[in-house]
């Protein structure tokens, strides 16, 4: 069996594709170039894409081998030739410049990626590499080239790469709030405390509050998207990277411990409602949802934390729980919010407790003869004046049409009275204000005795307002005589 040893042989029967070209044409445009004062040839070339066209075509194809022919699926040389517009084209004259500039600054060999395509159409990624032959420097007349078919790999790479731009474009544009940390060395201390034999670590927690502090500390924030800077009203990822410390503040100590309570029981995801503070200061409550990432359960170096903003929710829901204990015109607590004190009055220890029972003089004659603007306007006075006069622990509420009650725990009869005569002073300044239309009240007080149920206390306080309450009208029925 005879040894194929020939040059020839070896060529045509290489496993990869390979073609001899002749550059003298493409030599003798660069030289006129050169002639012509051009420096920067990819800018040369970019600026006119007919000059790259044309040193494109002042290649000579002398010889290909079986596998080029067979790559780009020709049944012979003198059909790939004769289709070579076909196999060059499109995004093949962009790499081409790249090969040019090579050969413009001298070099024996060149290099690149580039686009092809089959006979019949199909796609090729082509890593080229080139070598003028020995003999041909001058000249560039011979050029040994390779095409290797990198399809594969390239698909693969533009596969990866258009994946990891979905997955960050989700990211930095998803509508929430979305932080990836680095808790890993939040692990190693919950594993040193662990290796201390603690069992319990709430109680550790409610002894050791300064290891909460510590942990704190050692987040590392490695990005956030854009909605946590709309969120925060933050200027640029920079800066509220350096002001983590005005994010995480007051309240949010209390809800990361128990984010370590659910780390150190092993629950990797979990949620739970937080505050957090925007840098100009404003509250912000968050639905905070956490998770270790997958391949990161061991050392958690990569956490994501989403924050959804519930802040609208959370006032809509203070201001339902308002509602149900207030009175929205005078701004007092309602008859319910009152039963209930009365109730846990009772069930306290605390005496003696004081109430005031006061009615709003006048109120249906000035809705008779004024309207219901004139009558609503004494009940938010009147709201004004026990608003300014009442605070916690006590408590005012409207606890009927005109009728009003304060409850005074821990009030004894001396203080009940005094507060009574604060209420008819701030009474005397707001008739300064609104001379058109009196402000007046009939007022009754009473103080418990030693076993006296709460409930008899009002009752106590609500006769002597009756009674004030009919001295009240009998003057203006007597005024109304004179008159």
């Amino acid at each position: 069996m005879p040894v194929l040893d020939t040059a020839e042989t070896t060529f045509d029967l290489a496993p990869i594709a390979m073609w001899v070209e002749d550059f003298s044409g493409v030599k003798a445009l660069l030289d006129s170039w050169k002639v012509e004062g051009v420096t920067d040839i990819k800018a040369f070339l970019r600026e006119d894409p007919s000059r790259v066209m044309a040193s494109s075509q002042a290649i000579k194809v002398l010889k290909v081998n079986r596998a080029t022919l067979e790559l780009f699926e020709a049944d012979d040389f003198d059909q790939l030739v004769g289709n070579l517009g076909m196999v060059f084209r499109d995004e093949m004259l962009e790499s081409h410049v790249g090969e040019l500039s090579q050969l413009w600054e001298g070099k024996g060999q060149f290099s690149g990626t580039a686009i092809n395509y089959t006979l019949s159409g199909k796609r090729l990624d082509i890593q080229l590499r080139a070598t003028v032959l020995p003999g041909s420097e001058e000249t560039l007349e011979r050029v040994l080239l390779t095409t290797e078919d990198v399809t594969a790999r390239e698909s693969a790479r533009r596969q990866e790469l258009a994946s990891r731009q979905y997955a960050e474009g989700i990211f930095e544009h998803s509508p929430v709030s979305l932080w990836v940390e680095d808790f890993s060395r939040i692990k190693i201390l919950l594993e040193e405390v662990r290796a201390r034999g603690i069992v319990d670590f709430r109680v550790f927690t409610d002894v050791h509050p300064e290891f909460v502090r510590q942990c704190m500390s050692e987040i590392r924030l490695i990005d956030v998207n854009k909605a946590t800077l709309s969120l925060f009203a933050a200027p640029d990822k920079h800066t509220i990277m350096q002001r983590l410390g005005d994010v995480f503040r007051d309240e949010m100590e209390h809800h990361f411990r128990e984010q370590l309570i659910e780390l150190w029981n092993n629950n990797l995801f979990h949620s739970r409602e937080v505050v957090n503070y925007a840098l100009d200061g404003s509250e912000r409550h968050v639905l905070l949802q956490f998770s270790v990432l997958p391949g990161h359960e061991l050392d958690w170096s990569l956490v994501q934390v989403a924050l959804t903003d519930i802040t609208a929710r959370k006032k809509a829901e203070a201001y339902l729980e308002y509602l149900g204990k207030h009175d929205v015109l005078t701004k007092l607590h309602n008859r319910a919010f009152y039963m209930d004190e009365l109730n846990r009055l009772e069930r306290k220890s605390l005496r003696p407790v004081s109430a005031i029972l006061l009615d709003l003089n006048g109120l249906k004659e000035a809705n008779d003869t004024l309207g219901h603007d004139a009558g609503d306007s004494l009940l938010r006075r009147i709201g004004e004046v026990l608003n300014g006069v009442v605070t916690p622990p006590n408590h005012c509420a409207r606890i009927g049409g005109d009728e009003f009650a304060i409850l005074l725990p821990g009030y004894d009869r001396p203080a009940t009275l005094a507060l009574i005569d604060n209420i008819n002073k701030l009474l005397e300044i707001n008739n300064k204000f609104y001379s058109d239309l009196t402000l007046s009240v009939s007022m009754g007080a009473a103080t418990s005795e030693p076993n006296e149920k709460i409930e008899d206390v009002v009752k106590r306080a609500d006769a002597e307002m009756y009674r004030e309450k009919q001295r009240y009208y009998e003057a203006v029925e007597k005024n109304r005589r004179r008159a």
